[in-house]
């Protein structure tokens, strides 16, 4: 049984949230988001807060419910506040560089490694050994972070490669003689 469905989404000053049909929009100052609601749960707009109901008694409704209030209360944070992931990178000679929609990743390859970035993505680098991924949308914001350290993940003897700001990677002791 879902307790995060019965809790009401407060929307900010600054975030207009408007539902049309199935389709919820949400826009503020970061941008604006859209969700389509499943068949399951009824959203709606009542003083300020977004209300989301369940429509009959199954177990997948009760499992939506959560699930939608959750997400629209990550598109709300999202639009108003927004996400961001840190990246760090260890190893000698490795480096980020990022220039406009386009991240060159110097990872210890014969060659570089160019990463575009989608649309609604913004990528910084504030010292060549750090990147920074931010926007509005919590999922693309993590999964362009995952695809960022796929490239090269740390590894458990030197804890060189790419890893998050506040990833802990567990060392392991190396050969003995």
């Amino acid at each position: 049984m879902s307790r995060v469905g019965k809790y009401p989404v407060a929307v900010p000053q600054g975030v207009t949230v408007t539902m049309a049909g199935k389709t919820l929009t949400i826009k503020g100052k970061l941008g604006e988001l859209k969700l389509d609601t499943t068949d399951d749960v009824d959203a709606s707009v009542v003083d300020g807060k977004v209300v989301v109901k369940v429509k009959n008694e199954t177990k997948r409704a009760r499992s939506q419910w959560g699930t939608t209030r959750a997400t629209i209360n990550n598109m709300v944070k999202g639009v108003s506040v927004g996400y961001k992931k840190v990246l760090d990178i260890t190893g000698v000679g490795f480096k980020a560089a990022a220039q406009g929609k386009k991240l060159t990743l110097n990872l210890g390859f014969s060659h570089d490694v160019i990463y575009i970035v989608p649309d609604g993505i913004e990528v910084k680098t504030p010292t060549p050994t750090q990147v920074e991924v931010s926007g509005a949308n919590r999922q693309r914001v993590g999964q362009v972070a995952a695809e960022i350290r796929s490239y090269k993940r740390p590894e458990p003897y030197k804890g060189k490669g790419i890893r998050y700001s506040d990833e802990v990677i567990l060392r392991k002791e190396g050969k003995k003689k």
